[in-house]
């Protein structure tokens, strides 16, 4: 698959054309009430494609959170293939790993685990062919870095992308991710959340626009990103920074949290743009409102 376009180039493209924003798809049970709509699959179903019918073609990227489909068995997972596949039909966005085009999609499913079982949630969120194959899939590296390596070969060789959790916004994150490491003559040292970014920073060595291997860091962290000594600069990828808009992130905050790589990231908001619907037009104009005000923040 030498002629794939990796996942860092189309998400920069997107970003580009669209604006730095990604409309996670979070379809909640206040939610679904709120949009008149029943919490059973037939709600999951409508809300997610009203999202995608609305948007596609008109933001960088949609996020649909796994769990909130999960949470209703296998026809709510069949509701996710549903809306991968639309969001890949929908628009007229950069080309897909496949040749095809649309709007990136971002599988927000936070998959972490060892060995074979690793490699099968690898062959489910990331193989060529899932129906549950987005362009990228968000990852958890807390079972060690090279846990990941299935996924991580998978996504190189398909084209698509990973969002490692580096620095979350939940206050619990502090307990894991700001802690120190240690190992033979302090070469690990440093904390976990300088250490996820050191990581991808070696597999996102020399590519351009960016990489393929992102992180995930809330935009509500404050001073986190200093207080760890991570190098967000160096990791030379894709930045998706939950938190903007309903959670309380703004220019300000976006501006002090990612400092000098502001240009990679990827503002995601959920509540802010989706609060708007079911209206098409409302979903639209927030989404552009959104988009604008993270380009601002971001990138001047």
């Amino acid at each position: 698959m030498s002629d794939v376009v990796p996942f860092g180039a189309r998400l920069a493209a997107a970003m580009d054309e669209h604006g730095p924003l990604c409309v996670g798809i979070d379809p909640h049970a206040s939610l679904l009430q709120a949009w008149g709509l029943r919490d059973d699959v037939d709600g999951l179903r409508e809300f997610s494609l009203r999202v995608v019918d609305a948007l596609g073609g008109k933001v960088a990227a949609f996020k649909p959170q796994a769990a909130f489909f999960e949470r209703h068995g296998s026809r709510g997972l069949a509701v996710l293939e549903e809306v991968i596949a639309a969001a890949r039909a929908a628009g007229s966005g950069s080309s897909g790993s496949t040749g095809s085009t649309g709007t990136l999609t971002i599988v927000d499913a936070k998959r972490g685990d060892i060995g074979s079982t690793m490699g099968a949630y690898a062959e489910a969120f990331l193989a060529e062919g899932s129906p549950l194959a987005g362009d990228a899939l968000t990852v958890s590296p807390y079972l060690g870095f090279g846990s990941l390596a299935p996924a991580v070969e998978l996504a190189a060789a398909t084209g698509r992308g990973l969002f490692v959790l580096c620095l979350t916004s939940n206050k619990e994150g502090f307990e894991v991710q700001h802690a120190r490491t240690g190992g033979p003559e302090g070469a690990l040292g440093g904390t976990v959340a300088a250490l996820m970014a050191a990581r991808a920073a070696v597999l996102n060595a020399g590519a351009e626009p960016m990489g393929s291997v992102g992180l995930v860091v809330g935009a509500t962290i404050g001073d986190a990103v200093a207080a760890t000594g991570t190098d967000l600069v160096a990791v030379n990828g894709p930045l998706l920074a939950p938190g903007v808009g309903a959670q309380g992130a703004g220019e300000r905050e976006l501006a002090t949290t990612f400092g000098d790589a502001r240009r990679n990231v990827l503002a995601s908001s959920s509540r802010a743009v989706l609060a708007a619907g079911p209206d098409p037009d409302g979903l639209v104009s927030a989404a552009r409102t959104a988009a604008r005000e993270a380009k601002t923040a971001l990138r001047g």
